[in-house]
C-alpha cells in the first residue's frame, strides 16, 4: 500500500514539473500524461475485456490459466506435463486488483482472441473502457535478480511481476506468442531511455544451468523494449528503431500509449527433460508508467509437430495435389526407448514406427510418440486433402492487329495452354506474382494491350490448391495489306508478264504453289490473279488482292499476194482487226494497197500491245498456153496448158466470158470451133486456142434433106498436115479432101457411090498439142435411088 502511494504520489509530482525542459525527464520523477491520446469516438467495445464476467476464465487460478488457457490443448494430452506453476505477487483470483489475468478480445480488433496478462498495473486496467489518466497500481515487489541478470540493466526496477512453471516438451521445440505494450510509449521517453524491463527465461532444471531470454528480437536485433523497437513518429526523435516490430500507438484496443506486433519466443528443448520457464516484467527509474506483456492462449506448445522432410512446419491442413508422396517427420529429438506409431483416418499404419513417414494419399494423418518417463504419448495430426493439377503447356498466341483491333483476348489462349474441365486461368505479368498467386494477375484479358514477344505467366488451377505455371509468348504484328503488280496488264498470246506482290514477307498465291513475291505468267487468255500478303507472324492480309493480265487476241492477217502481167496492178489487203495500223514495207498505212510491180511487200500490223510482220509476193505472170486438148464423142473436152509462172489457172470456152479452174468442160457439142481460153487468175495474162470439135460421122444419107447428107471437114481442114482419104472396101480411094472440096457427100467422079461401108483416114496436126493425129475408121453410106 506504501508503495502504491508513492506510486500516485510520483504522478501529482509528475503533474506539478510538466512544463519543465525536457532535461528534467533524465530526473528520476516525471510528470505522467494528464490525459491519453484515446479518439473521441472509442467506446467500450474498441477495448478487450479483462478479468471480467462472463468469462469463465476470469476466475481461473493461475495454475488453469497456464495449462488451460496459455498450453491449452497444445500439448497432445488431457493433462499437460506443466508443473510448480506460481506467480508473484502472489494475489488471489477474487483481489480485483491483481496484476495478472485472462483476457478476451471481446469486439475489438486487437491481434490475440485471448490469452494471460502479466502487468506492472492492475491487469483490469489493461482493458475494458478508456482510461483518461496512467494506469494505476503498484505491486510493491521491487526488482527481480534473475531478470537484472538476464538483461545486464543498471536501472533500478520497479513492481516486478513473475509467472513461471516448469514443464515436460515432447517435441524439440517449445514456442509461444506475445505482445509487450507499454505506456513508455508517450512524451519521448524511449528515447530517453525510460527501459521496462521485461524477459522470457528458459532453463534446464539441472544443476548449474542459467537462464536465456527468449524475449529477443530476430537476427539478433535485440531484446524486446520500448527502447529498441521505436516507430516513425515525430514524437520519438530517435526512432525508427527496429519499427518493423511496432504495432500500434492509440486507438489500439489496450490502454497503453504503444504496442508491438504479434511476436514469438521459441527455444529448442530435449524432449523428455524437464525445464524452468520464468515471465518477468518490472518497471524501470520508476513506478509511474506501466508496461504489460499479453501471451496468446494456445500458443505454448510443448508437444509433437510434424515438419516435412526439410524440416520446414506443416500445417495441420495440407493440400497436396496428384498425389505427390508427402514426407511427414515427426519434429522431436530421439532419445532411448522414443517409439513412434503413424495412424491414417485413425487406424494404425501397418510398419509404420519410424520417426518418418511417406504420405501418397488423402487422409487424417497421426503420429503418436511415446517419450520415456512421459505422463502420456505425444501426438500431432495433419490432414492431407488431395486434389488434380490440370494438364497445361506452354503455348504462344498471335494477334494480327488491324485498325478495328489492337489488344489480344487472352482467354482466346485458354484451349491451346489446357482442355482440363473446369480449369481456371490467371495471367500474370511477372513469374514471382504467378508464384505467390497475388491479385496482381490481368483482370481483363479480353483487352490487354500486349507486346510482340512478350512472355506472360499463366496460373492455371483446378479452382482449388493445385495449380502449374505456365508461359504464354505473345506475337503481335499488324496485319499486313497484300500489293500485287505486273510488268504488263495487257500481253499478246504466247507472251509472258512478271507478277510482283508486295506488303507481306511471304505470300499465298491462288492457283500456285511457293511463297515467294514473284510470278511469271503466260496465260492464253485473259486471267485475274489473286495473292493474299503473309507477315513475319504468319498473318494474313484481310482481303486478297486481285489484277488482271488481258490476253490481247491475236493479229490475224489473210494478205496474200498473186500474180500480175505487165500493165497490170494488184490489191494487196492486210484485213481488219479491233485497234489495228498499218505500216507497208513502200511505206503505205492503209489496210489494203494497189501495186503494180512484182516484188515482196511486208506489212507491219500493230493493235496497240501486239506487233506482228506479214509479207507476200507480188509475182510477174507468163501467158499460159494451151498444150492438149482432149475431147471424146460424150462432149467432155480435158483442156490442157502449160503454166510457167505456176499460178492458179482459170479456164473459159466461151471467148473468155466464163471462166472456171476446173480444165475439164462436159455437154461441149461436136464439130464446133471452141474458143479456149485459159489464163493466170485474176491476170490479164491469157492464152487463147480456136478448137474444132472433129468427130467423124459413121452414116451419111445424101438424099437432100440437109441431114447427114455429108461428112464436112471444113473444121479442120486448115490444119497443118490436114489430109482425109475415104476407101472402099477394095482400097481404092473414093474421096480425097481439097481445100476446094473439103467434104465428102458419097459421090465419086460425079456419081453416086452405092450404099456400102468405106473406110476413112483423117491426118491433121493438133493445134493444141502440135501432134500429128491420125483418125481411121469406117462410114455407112446410104444412097437412096
Amino acid at each position: 500500500m506504501l508503495n502504491y502511494r508513492i506510486k500516485n504520489y510520483f504522478k501529482i509530482s509528475f503533474v506539478l514539473l510538466f512544463f519543465f525542459s525536457i532535461s528534467s525527464y533524465a530526473q528520476e520523477g516525471r510528470r505522467p500524461n494528464a490525459k491519453k491520446n484515446i479518439p473521441m469516438n472509442a467506446k467500450a467495445g474498441d477495448y478487450i475485456d479483462v478479468n471480467v464476467a462472463p468469462y469463465p476464465e476470469t476466475n481461473f487460478t493461475p495454475t488453469q490459466l497456464v495449462t488451460d488457457v496459455l498450453v491449452g490443448s497444445s500439448a497432445g494430452c488431457g493433462t499437460p506435463n506443466i508443473s510448480n506453476v506460481s506467480i508473484s505477487p502472489n494475489q488471489p483470483v477474487t483481489d480485483n486488483n491483481r496484476f495478472w489475468g485472462y483476457f478476451n478480445k471481446s469486439t475489438s480488433s486487437f491481434p490475440f482472441n485471448e490469452g494471460i496478462v502479466l502487468t506492472t498495473g492492475f491487469a483490469r486496467e489493461a482493458g475494458n473502457s478508456a482510461i483518461t489518466n496512467v494506469l494505476g497500481g503498484s505491486t510493491g515487489t521491487g526488482s527481480d535478480a534473475d531478470l537484472v541478470a538476464a538483461i545486464g540493466t543498471t536501472q533500478t526496477l520497479f513492481d516486478a511481476v513473475v509467472l513461471e512453471f516448469d514443464f515436460v516438451p515432447s517435441s524439440s521445440l517449445m514456442k509461444f506468442n506475445y505482445i509487450f505494450a507499454s505506456e513508455e510509449y508517450t512524451g519521448g521517453f524511449p528515447c530517453l531511455n525510460y527501459d521496462d524491463a521485461f524477459a522470457l527465461l528458459l532453463k534446464p532444471n539441472t544443476a548449474g544451468s542459467t537462464y536465456t531470454n527468449l524475449a529477443v528480437l530476430p537476427g539478433g536485433a535485440g531484446p524486446v523494449s520500448a527502447t529498441n523497437i521505436v516507430p516513425q513518429n515525430p514524437l520519438f526523435s530517435c526512432g525508427p528503431i527496429n519499427g518493423q516490430y511496432f504495432g500500434s500507438l492509440p486507438p489500439n484496443q489496450i490502454n497503453y500509449f504503444g504496442r508491438t506486433i504479434p511476436l514469438t519466443a521459441e527455444a529448442t528443448v530435449i524432449p523428455g527433460q524437464s525445464y524452468h520457464i520464468k515471465m518477468v516484467l518490472a518497471d524501470a527509474r520508476d513506478g509511474g508508467y506501466d508496461s504489460a506483456v499479453f501471451l496468446e492462449a494456445g500458443s505454448f506448445d510443448i508437444g509433437i509437430s510434424i515438419v516435412d522432410g526439410a524440416g520446414n512446419p506443416v500445417p495441420e491442413i495440407l493440400n497436396i495435389c496428384d498425389n505427390t508422396p508427402q514426407v511427414l517427420q515427426a519434429q522431436v529429438a530421439t532419445s532411448p526407448g522414443m517409439t513412434f506409431q503413424w495412424f491414417k483416418d485413425g487406424v494404425a499404419i501397418p510398419g509404420a514406427t519410424n520417426i518418418q513417414y511417406t504420405a501418397t494419399t488423402p487422409g487424417v494423418y497421426t503420429v503418436k510418440v511415446t517419450v520415456p518417463g512421459g505422463n502420456c504419448p505425444g501426438e500431432a495430426k495433419v490432414t492431407i486433402i488431395g486434389g488434380t493439377t490440370p494438364v497445361a503447356q506452354n503455348a504462344t498466341l498471335k494477334l494480327c492487329t488491324t485498325p478495328s483491333v489492337a489488344t489480344f483476348d487472352l482467354n482466346l489462349a485458354k484451349p491451346s495452354i489446357s482442355t482440363t474441365p473446369g480449369a481456371i486461368f490467371k495471367f500474370y505479368l511477372t513469374q514471382a506474382d504467378a508464384v505467390a498467386q497475388n491479385n496482381t494477375f490481368i483482370t481483363t484479358p479480353e483487352i490487354y494491350n500486349g507486346s510482340d514477344g512478350q512472355v506472360l505467366y499463366v496460373l492455371v488451377s483446378n479452382g482449388a490448391f493445385c495449380s502449374k505455371i505456365v508461359t504464354l509468348t505473345l506475337q503481335k504484328e499488324a496485319t499486313p495489306i497484300a500489293v500485287l503488280t505486273s510488268s504488263k496488264l495487257k500481253i499478246c498470246a504466247g507472251e509472258s508478264a512478271t507478277l510482283t506482290a508486295s506488303g507481306g514477307v511471304t505470300y499465298q498465291w491462288e492457283g500456285f504453289s511457293g511463297t515467294g513475291a514473284v510470278r511469271t505468267v503466260s496465260p492464253t487468255q485473259t486471267t485475274t490473279y489473286t495473292v493474299f500478303a503473309i507477315g513475319a507472324q504468319g498473318c494474313k492480309s484481310l482481303q486478297p488482292v486481285s489484277i488482271v493480265v488481258e490476253v490481247v487476241p491475236a493479229i490475224t492477217s489473210n494478205l496474200s499476194g498473186g500474180f500480175i502481167c505487165v500493165g497490170d496492178r494488184i490489191t494487196l489487203d492486210a484485213g481488219s482487226g479491233p485497234n489495228y495500223t498499218y505500216s507497208w514495207s513502200n511505206g503505205e498505212t492503209t489496210q489494203a494497197i494497189s501495186v503494180g510491180l512484182p516484188g515482196t511487200y511486208t506489212v507491219t500490223i500493230s493493235n496497240g500491245v501486239c506487233i506482228k510482220i506479214f509479207s507476200t509476193q507480188v509475182l510477174l505472170a507468163v501467158i499460159p498456153e494451151v498444150i492438149n486438148v482432149d475431147y471424146s464423142e460424150s462432149g467432155t473436152m480435158v483442156i490442157t496448158a502449160s503454166n510457167p509462172s505456176n499460178g492458179q489457172l482459170e479456164y473459159s470456152i466461151d471467148n473468155g466470158v466464163t471462166w472456171q479452174s476446173s480444165n475439164v468442160f462436159s455437154g461441149v457439142p461436136k464439130n464446133i470451133i471452141v474458143p479456149i481460153r485459159v489464163r493466170v487468175k485474176n491476170t490479164s495474162c491469157v492464152g487463147s486456142l480456136e478448137y474444132f470439135t472433129f468427130i467423124m460421122k459413121n452414116v451419111i444419107t445424101p438424099n437432100g434433106d440437109n441431114v447427114n447428107d455429108m461428112i464436112d471437114f471444113r473444121g479442120i481442114s486448115d490444119l497443118k498436115d490436114f489430109q482425109a482419104v475415104v476407101s472402099d472396101r477394095y482400097g481404092r480411094a473414093v474421096f480425097k479432101a481439097e481445100k476446094i472440096r473439103p467434104f465428102w457427100d458419097g459421090y465419086f467422079q460425079g456419081k453416086k457411090l452405092p450404099t456400102a461401108s468405106y473406110w476413112y483416114q483423117v491426118t491433121f496436126e493438133d493445134p493444141a498439142s502440135k501432134k500429128l493425129t491420125v483418125k481411121t475408121g469406117w462410114i455407112l453410106l446410104k444412097n437412096f435411088e
